[in-house]
Formats: structure tokens, C-alpha cells, sequence
């Protein structure tokens, strides 16, 4: 574990708890190894979410009813 690694109390469930010890012995990871890998991933996920918003935070906004107005107008209602 690294040097600056902090500690920090986490609940888990015990289903959870089990499945995880299970994985860390079968992996020969330990659990902080395979939480701290899991919250990276999802942390990365969530920060290409962020992105995708920002790039579309610059695309035109349509309203509803312009939108429902339109397919009437083309015919598709």
C-alpha cells in the first residue's frame, strides 16, 4: 500500500463483504486493492459523463412542443 494511502471506514454489506474477501483471495489482491480499483473506474466513468455534458451543453436546445409541432408539420403525427 502506498505511503500516502488513507485509511477510511467503509460499510459494506455482508453479501458484498463475503463475494469481495472471495475475490481478493482468489486474485491475491487485497480488498483495499480492489475497491480502490473499482472507485477509480467509476470515478473515471463519471468523468466521461461530465465530459459528453459539456459537449453537449453547446448544442442547440430544442423545446418539446417545437420538436412535437415539427413531426406534426412533416407528417409523422
Amino acid at each position: 500500500m502506498p505511503a500516502a494511502a488513507k485509511r477510511s471506514t467503509v460499510y459494506l454489506e455482508p453479501e458484498v463483504h463475503r463475494v469481495l474477501r472471495l475475490k481478493a483471495a482468489e486474485t491475491d489482491r487485497t480488498i483495499s486493492e480492489l475497491v480502490n480499483e473499482a472507485l477509480k473506474q467509476s470515478l473515471a466513468e463519471d468523468a466521461e459523463d461530465l465530459a459528453a455534458f459539456d459537449e453537449r451543453a453547446r448544442e442547440r436546445s430544442v423545446s418539446f412542443e417545437k420538436a412535437v409541432r415539427d413531426m406534426r408539420r412533416r407528417g409523422k403525427l
